[in-house]
């Protein structure tokens, strides 16, 4: 998911130890835009995560990826919204096709450097109907041993 909206605060860095190794938290709010603005907190973390929320100034207009996270704790619930990216916000361009993480958590690869952007996807159109799809006659195959 994404959302766009003006970066108003930082929140601040929580640390600690596990079983894993080190760990850092930190967050951040955003202002959305529009006749009814709403302010949203988001969750960072690792150190690359959060330091990629400390480096855009106070102010700016930002886009923000990010995935909603619910968990039960003594009968109640709580959701995070963890932010896997954050970066400045240009309408009308494209984020950028490398960057930010993959579904496993590692970094995604860079994109060479001068390679020709990729062509978009061909679909085919969709095979046309009849006009009384249910009156169509049903085409009885004797290929197959499946039951219908």
């Amino acid at each position: 998911m994404e959302i766009t909206g003006k970066l108003i605060q930082l929140l601040p860095d929580v640390s600690g130890e596990s079983a894993r190794g080190p760990w850092v938290k930190g967050g951040f709010v955003i202002e959305t835009e529009g006749d009814y603005p709403r302010k949203v907190a988001f969750v960072t973390f690792g150190e690359e995560r959060v330091a990629m929320a400390k480096s855009i100034p106070l102010g700016t207009l930002v886009q923000v990826n990010f995935n909603p996270e619910s968990r039960e704790f003594n009968e109640r619930w709580y959701t995070d919204l963890r932010a896997s990216r954050i970066q400045p916000f240009v309408p009308g361009q494209m984020p950028p096709a490398a960057g930010g993480y993959n579904w496993a958590g590692a970094p995604a690869p860079a994109a060479a450097q001068g390679a020709a952007p990729a062509a978009p996807a061909q679909q085919a159109a969709p095979a046309a109907q009849p006009a009384n799809f249910a009156a169509a006659p049903q085409m009885a195959s004797t290929d197959d041993d499946l039951p219908f």
